[in-house]
């Protein structure tokens, strides 16, 4: 379904308008601060009320940075000072333990885990095998899961990729941003070619099933020539998976962006011509295009659960597992449990004061109506599998497509005139040049949007 995608920046410039992500449907901007934790315990302990056991899947955000990259928007603490991760790791116990302690007994089976920042590679190695003998205290991590974590190449060495391996990890994810040195520069990651390296080989060595790259375009000095250097380089290191990520500058919400100079910024035609390059290059050396911005080899997991209809999409980006409910832990983290989402507190203190207390540290969050669930599964097929089967969805849910959606469908005219999409008797069908707007497609059928769709809370699609 995926074979192919066309890039055409008169369609990408006609259609490229601020848009989430969508790694949840409703997006987090419209999770409510009066969410009731009470709302929390009761879908953590009727989480299998339905009859199927539901696939669990856990995250843990570690907040801990040594340094600062200007370009990051991530809930980060810059420090070197390890008594601070201890204190974390200290109160992420109790939160997992109070998480778990909701769930029904025998409801502990984990298949997939991530650990994600700031920097988790902060960790020392004790502290390492502590957050990991903390969740098999709890879950019961099944042999074969999906247990990945993020690596910052300049903090970490042989010996640590060695133990991440023995701890249970088998995918990873490397930030590479740009190799160009004036880059690196311009946002504070100097990252040789050679450590990066030595990591890809280390977790070969390893037994890590999938390595995945993470580049970002239109970052400041950013040129085509220089990119397409860094691409190659990229591609003879040969990684399972790609990923291509827009970098939004929003130095009015993200304080350490204003440390990057406007003059320094690539124009919009440049960043376009980078992208462009990109995926040139990256299907030309055979990668497939999964969506968004993520490529993999046509053998990896990715690709192989697309093909099959089994790829999923949620905080993480697109994973190989069915709709798991996702339990996270630390500050800023959102779980999905049932039709919630819940988001814990952004700040230590206050997550440090909730846990004192006894209680979960939510302060945010939304309970799906039957609307947001129809909603949500269309737009995961969209963004998953790039078409819509309305019998799926009548099947599913009850309702006559055509009649429920006539708003949607009369919305989507622009785009089938202007071929981003064809619209059948029995299904939307994204076609090759549309595969790049799948956000702004998916937002056509986000109703909550729909008030505010130019909001400038967004990055833009492209």
């Amino acid at each position: 379904m995926t074979d192919h995608v066309v890039f055409d920046p008169q369609l990408i410039r006609r259609f490229d308008i601020n848009g989430p992500r969508y790694t949840s449907y409703p997006t987090a901007d419209r999770f409510a601060d009066q969410f009731n934790p009470d709302i929390c315990r009761h879908w953590l302990s009727h989480r299998n009320s339905g009859g199927a056991r539901q696939q669990l899947s856990l995250y843990f955000h570690i907040p801990f940075c040594s340094t600062i990259c200007y370009y990051c928007a991530c809930n980060k603490i810059i420090t070197k000072d390890h008594g601070r991760s201890a204190k974390y790791l200290r109160y992420l116990a109790r939160e997992v333990a109070l998480q778990q302690s909701f769930l029904a007994d025998g409801d502990n089976v984990v298949e997939q885990l991530h650990w994600g920042g700031g920097t988790p590679t902060f960790l020392s190695h004790d502290e390492m095998r502590q957050l990991m003998a903390i969740t098999r205290r709890h879950f019961q991590l099944v042999d074969g899961g999906e247990y990945s974590i993020e690596v910052d190449p300049r903090k970490v060495d042989h010996a640590t990729v060695a133990l991440l391996g023995e701890l249970g990890f088998n995918r990873m994810s490397i930030g590479v941003q740009d190799f160009d040195e004036r880059v690196q520069e311009a946002i504070n990651r100097i990252q040789s070619e050679a450590e990066t390296m030595a990591v890809i080989d280390a977790a070969r060595a390893n037994g890590f099933k999938s390595i995945s790259l993470d580049l970002i375009y239109g970052l400041p000095r950013q040129s085509v020539e220089g990119f397409e250097r860094t691409l190659d380089r990229v591609l003879a290191a040969s990684p399972d998976r790609l990923s291509i990520y827009n970098y939004a500058h929003l130095p009015s919400l993200f304080k350490p962006q204003r440390r990057i100079l406007e003059s320094d910024m690539p124009s919009a035609d440049q960043r376009l011509q980078i992208l462009s390059l990109a995926i040139s290059k990256l299907t030309a050396a055979g990668y497939v295009f999964i969506g968004m911005d993520h490529f993999a080899k046509p053998d990896d997991e990715l690709a192989v659960a697309q093909r099959e209809r089994r790829l999923h999409r949620n905080f993480q980006g697109y994973s190989t597992h069915s709709d798991c409910d996702m339990l996270a832990f630390g500050i800023s983290s959102i779980s999905k449990v049932g039709p919630t989402y819940y988001q814990n507190v952004k700040t230590l203190d206050e997550y440090y004061g909730l846990l004192d207390e006894g209680k979960l540290p939510v302060f945010k969050g939304i309970e799906l109506d039957a609307d947001d669930i129809i909603r949500r599964s269309i737009i995961q097929s969209l963004m998953c599998h790039f078409e819509l089967s309305f019998p799926a969805v009548e099947r599913a849910h009850g309702l006559e497509f055509k009649s429920y959606f006539a708003t949607e469908i009369a919305a989507l005219d622009e785009m089938v005139q202007a071929g981003l999409v064809r619209l059948e008797e029995e299904r939307l069908v994204v076609l090759p040049p549309g595969r790049m707007l799948i956000r702004a497609i998916s937002m056509v059928f986000d109703r909550r949007l729909r008030a505010d769709r130019e909001n400038k809370r967004y990055s833009k699609v492209i």
